[in-house]
């Protein structure tokens, strides 16, 4: 919840097209046609709801009509503070799923279940339960987000960031027909710092950028780290 109209269009206007490289812009409802243009386009959230009386709620129909590709379902954020549980996650991913939007389906373990050795269970939990049964590894994107490490300045370690995401791909290639094609991106404090190291990393396919992605600047620093 950040950003006006203006920031959004900037941050779009910032941002070229390069080669093999998927950018995806996800801002508030609000500045999605603001943002719209030079990238992919995606949303914060969806409604599990297809429509009606459902005030404030986005569809997933609605999304796809102005532009979107992507949305993204069960942030950590949207956990904490709006009680969605994996099966909301799923039933959201399932909209998007049905209406042609990848959801970018986020899970990831709280300080204290990382402190009480509890990662690995979260995690298995999480995509257990958050991954619809219509989905294949074309049509979902899994984003990894140390709940502690976002907007914290904290960031993962190179070997935890790798062991999670190894951890997800074997889960997934056992969900999965196609779990080995399937993109896993990792979010948590990404900067131009440390974002080559991190998606330098095996099973590291993308990152999710939240505090960085306000300055095209940094952004676009992010983007450049992954060129070759």
């Amino acid at each position: 919840m950040n950003g006006t109209r203006d920031s959004a269009a900037r941050l779009s206007a910032a941002i070229k097209p390069v080669a093999d490289i998927d950018i995806v812009l996800c801002p508030p409802f609000i500045h999605l046609s603001a943002a719209s243009g030079t990238c992919l386009l995606g949303a914060q959230d969806v409604s599990v709801q297809n429509d009606g009386a459902y005030t404030g709620d986005i569809s997933a129909a609605m999304l796809k009509d102005m532009g979107c590709q992507y949305v993204i379902v069960g942030h950590s954020e949207r956990r904490q503070h709006h009680a969605e549980t994996d099966k909301i996650v799923a039933d959201k991913a399932t909209k998007a799923i049905e209406s042609g939007l990848i959801p970018i389906i986020c899970v990831g373990e709280s300080k204290e279940q990382r402190e009480g050795g509890l990662t690995k269970q979260v995690i298995e939990t999480q995509v257990a339960g958050s991954v619809p049964s219509s989905a294949t590894g074309k049509t979902i994107v899994i984003a990894y987000e140390p709940v502690w490490a976002i907007g914290t300045g904290l960031v993962a370690s190179l070997d935890q960031i790798a062991e999670v995401h190894g951890q997800v791909r074997e889960l997934l290639e056992k969900q999965l027909a196609d779990g080995a094609d399937l993109r896993i991106i990792y979010g948590g404090s990404v900067k131009p710092d440390n974002a080559r190291e991190i998606l330098g990393l095996a099973d590291v396919d993308g990152a999710l950028v939240g505090g960085a992605s306000l300055k095209p600047e940094s952004f676009l620093e992010i983007v450049r780290s992954v060129q070759v």
